[in-house]
């Protein structure tokens, strides 16, 4: 026997052949079906026929509004079919459309029919393009089979068959489409209901077949009659209703009021009564025929019920899970944008370049009183490991990190921070909270839901822009808050290298470290005096001096140099003697030191065997003592002045650079021949810089601190503002001779910034450093203290031509460098690099330098240019935020900042260049009418 699976794949694959297209006519002129029907007006109607149109006028009779929207919708359908346009414009008002059901019996018996037949056809056809999902729609198909025999067999079936079509045609693509917003209660109900169709229209003419009259007796017959129509009626209002819900969406005015769709169980249940009370009422007429009949009808319904239900549920879940997909690859995005550093790559490049991460080194910290406490009490949260320069606290921290990653149980949560001075990406507090959020999120997921708060509504301009640090600091501290965290480690290294906003750093940490006792903090610093001031306000605190512990250290240097040296002589192939010298002087000169030790090694290491012992001598205690000595020794090379060009030049730069922007910022080194001859300049100034890679960085913080504090006479000779200056000068020389007119080659307007590859090699390499801070050096230059400075700035000027010559190939290249932020203000919000161009030109007044200058560039095909005005306005920004009268407006002494009091009880704090309100002073109870700047502000 074939089975029902297989029939219906047979029914999907094949097509009847097409049939004549019918006459449409009117929804009032129904044009008959052109064979006689059984229950035409010539016979008397069956007993299915009788007992549903009975169900029907009942039902209109018990619940008017529902039987009303339900025709009118009917009515849509029937000028859709009449017009063969499906989907034709109707009402956009229910309320307004007018019924064209029939109430005669016979005229809307047709009616249904013609509904039917159409609901069918569309049926097969949404079934046909929505295949792929398998059983489901087999079962749909299936059901369609049922009505299409019991329609072909009974015409006069159409008013029971009708909602049944209209509930199967919405179902398909409404579960499909949109299952989640569909009812499940509904979606449920429905499918028992069409499933069971054939059993509730089979039911009334086996039980009340008049020609199986005897041991019946008229009265009990029409009991009988009485519930099964009692039954079909509520079938009839629940497909009604159904139709009325699925097509909810189609109509701007839906008679909400009118008919009621929230009780779809209760609805469900009563049907189900309704089964059982015909059941207990039919005892008498069954026969074991009658019960083998409508027994093998339910078996099908339940089987063709479980399949509607089961595909409905397939499809919610697989739409859950594509939501989850959407929401995951959202989540990697804002990840991705948060991203502006992984900490965890900084802690690996750290321990890779001072040599590797000795246990020995640091173990020392895991059984101090002051680590324990911190470690084991409750109610301390704060560690602070201070020292000065050299003394291991950025190795210690390294250790300690490891330790407590591998003592954290599953649910614990580790994150930290590397600050770096001379490194502008990693030197400020808004990159602090960036990496550690990173961090946090990446190991815990479901705290992106915080960040996504901001993000999904300013992209990414919310980790970048002038509020950068206000937005962020709110989202931490609902991070913070958040009850997922249980036992939280956060460390931040180098306090004292956070060059930009560390007052804002610290008063986080204080006010965030004494706030749950889950969190637990561990920062390091210089011994600073504004720090410590700062972290007093944390309260339960630790401080854990390196200096007290000089012991502790003493012994960890100890195994620092111990592994050094075997390591040197290994390499060097020394003998015990050089071996013990080396060890004796390293010991005896340290001071507790590991960066000294370091260094020490480092010449070392370059130097023949030899030589060890007497250059050994030349190694003074102390790190300032040891610069002093490498200074004394660049300046008797061939090189020296070469040499004191490039520290001066690094020394100044706002990140670490590369060899490539190295030999663009220094005119010298262009004579230099190759990269190997550059690097080897840049091992002769090895005590103050290292190469990894190929960008050019300090050895130390403390390096940088000796050239510009003890021998800034060396190194600057004009002074640091002629080092800014020739900087400046050399970025502008180099950017006029490089940029151009779509560096790189994109052609196309509306690219963004995201989809451009970096060709290779860059034409930017060597240029990127200078499009993005030659103003920064412009700016520190002091140009006005000097006519010749000054004159770079007039008219005429080189500045001026620049300007004029390469403004916007600049502006390009900001974005290519995505740094659009440093540039002109009205520039900052444009995400697609070649449209500066169009941009520019096209919203700046008529008369503007910039449109004037630049009109060969005016793009073609452009049909609707704006209308600007000939001028730039004197208004230059609106200042927005306050709720009610502005009463006070004074300037900071410096002209960066702007105050503004309100009789909206607040003052408000605005960047006077980009107009960002950076800060709202609240608590005053009643309207503030005078604000100003104290002088050391």
């Amino acid at each position: 026997m074939v089975s029902l699976k297989e029939h219906l794949k047979a029914k999907l694959r094949g097509k009847d052949a097409p049939t004549a297209p019918q006459a449409r006519a009117s929804p009032t002129a129904v044009t008959p079906p052109a064979q006689a029907a059984p229950g035409s007006a010539a016979s008397p109607p069956s007993i299915p026929e009788r007992l549903w149109n009975r169900a029907y006028e009942h039902a209109k009779a018990n619940d008017s509004s529902t039987v009303d929207a339900y025709e009118k919708i009917l009515s849509v359908r029937l000028v859709e079919h009449n017009a063969d346009v499906p989907d034709a414009p109707h009402p956009a008002d229910l309320a307004s459309q007018q019924n064209e059901i029939a109430q005669n019996a016979d005229k809307r018996r047709m009616q249904m029919q013609q509904l039917v037949q159409y609901g069918l056809r569309k049926t097969e056809k949404d079934a046909k393009v929505k295949q792929g999902v398998g059983d489901g729609i087999q079962a749909a198909m299936a059901v369609k089979e049922v009505v299409e025999k019991a329609i072909q067999a009974s015409p006069e079936a159409a008013v029971a068959w009708v909602g049944v079509c209209f509930a199967l045609e919405v179902w398909i693509p409404t579960i499909l489409m949109n299952p989640l917003t569909q009812a499940s209660s509904n979606r449920q109900g429905i499918a028992y209901v069409v499933s069971r169709m054939d059993w509730y229209w089979h039911l009334s003419s086996l039980l009340l077949d008049e020609n199986m009259t005897e041991a019946r007796s008229k009265e009990s017959r029409g009991q009988l009659e009485e519930v099964v129509t009692q039954l079909y009626a509520k079938l009839l209002l629940y497909q009604m209703k159904s139709v009325y819900y699925y097509h909810r969406s189609r109509f701007a005015t839906f008679m909400r009021d009118l008919v009621k769709l929230e009780n779809w169980d209760g609805e469900l249940s009563d049907i189900q009564a309704a089964e059982r009370a015909v059941r207990a009422d039919s005892v008498q007429y069954n026969t074991s025929s009658i019960r083998a009949q409508l027994g093998a009808i339910a078996e099908t319904a339940k089987s063709q019920n479980a399949k509607l239900d089961s595909i409905s549920s397939a499809i919610r879940e697989q739409t859950r899970q594509q939501e989850r997909m959407h929401e995951t690859s959202e989540d990697k995005r804002c990840l991705a944008d948060l991203r502006l550093t992984d900490p965890r790559d900084d802690k690996k490049r750290i321990e890779e370049t001072k040599g590797g991460l000795l246990k020995d080194a640091y173990r020392w910290v895991l059984d101090h009183p002051d680590f324990r406490r911190w470690r084991d009490d409750a109610h301390t949260q704060l560690l602070w490991v201070k020292a000065d320069p050299g003394k291991g606290k950025t190795m210690l921290l390294c250790g300690i990190i490891d330790e407590l990653q591998e003592s954290i149980d599953s649910t614990g949560v580790l994150s930290y921070f590397f600050c770096q001075a001379t490194d502008s990406r990693i030197n400020n507090a808004t990159a602090v909270l960036r990496g550690l959020l990173y961090i946090l999120v990446s190991q815990q997921p479901s705290l992106v839901s915080h960040v996504r708060k901001k993000y999904d509504c300013a992209g990414k301009t919310m980790f970048e822009d002038a509020n950068a640090w206000v937005a962020l600091k709110e989202v931490c501290a609902d991070v913070l808050r958040d009850p997922c965290l249980t036992t939280t480690y956060l460390i931040i290294d180098a306090l004292d290298e956070c060059v930009t906003d560390l007052p804002k750093l610290l008063d986080f940490i204080a006010k965030h470290s004494s706030a749950s006792s889950r969190i637990k903090w561990i920062v390091s610093s210089r011994n600073w005096p504004e720090i410590e001031r700062s972290l007093e306000d944390a309260g339960h605190q630790v401080k854990l001096s390196l200096e007290l512990n000089a012991a502790s250290v003493s012994t960890a240097v100890q195994v620092f140099i111990d592994q050094r040296v075997s390591k040197l002589a290994q390499q060097n192939k020394y003998d015990e003697r050089t071996k013990r010298a080396v060890l004796e002087h390293l010991a005896s000169n340290a001071n507790d030191t590991f960066l000294w030790v370091a260094l020490v090694c480092q010449h070392l290491h370059a130097t023949a065997k030899r030589n060890v012992l007497r250059k050994l001598e030349l190694f003074p205690p102390g790190l300032d003592a040891l610069y002093e000595r490498m200074m004394q020794q660049i300046s008797k090379t061939d090189d020296a002045e070469l040499c004191k060009q490039v520290l001066a030049a690094v020394a100044l730069v706002y990140r670490p650079i590369t060899l490539e922007e190295l030999v663009t910022l220094v005119e010298p080194l262009e004579d230099v021949a190759d990269d190997a001859e550059l690097r080897e300049i840049i091992g002769l100034c090895g005590s103050f810089l290292a190469l990894r890679g190929q960008t050019v960085y300090f050895v130390h913080q403390s390096a940088k601190d000796f050239l510009l504090a003890k021998v800034v006479q060396e190194v600057f000779p004009a002074g640091r503002e002629a080092v800014h200056h020739a900087i400046f000068a050399r970025s502008l020389q180099i950017m006029s001779m490089t940029l151009r007119r779509d560096m790189y080659g994109l052609k196309a307007l509306g690219t963004l910034i995201d989809d451009i590859p970096m060709p290779k090699p860059d034409p930017l390499a060597a240029v990127r450093y200078s499009c993005v801070h030659w103003v920064d050096h412009l700016r520190d230059s002091n140009p006005t203290a000097s006519a010749t400075y000054a004159e770079r700035l007039r008219d005429g000027g080189v500045v001026d031509r620049f300007l004029r010559e390469k403004y916007l190939y600049w502006l390009e290249c900001l974005g290519l460098c995505k740094s659009m932020s440093k540039g002109v203000v009205s520039m900052r919000e444009l995400q697609m690099l070649v449209q500066a161009y169009v941009s520019a030109l096209l919203f700046s007044p008529k008369q503007s330098v910039v449109r004037k200058l630049f009109q060969y560039e005016e793009p073609e095909g452009i049909s609707f240019t704006p209308d600007i005005r000939d001028n730039w306005s004197a208004c230059l920004q609106t200042l927005e935020g306050h709720s009610g009268y502005v009463y006070s407006v004074t300037f900071s002494h410096d002209s960066t900042r702007l105050a503004s009091a309100s009789w909206d009880n607040t003052v408000k704090v605005w960047d006077a260049s980009s107009g960002a309100c950076l800060q709202t002073l609240k608590g005053h109870s009643s309207y503030v009418s005078s604000v100003t700047f104290s002088h050391d502000s």
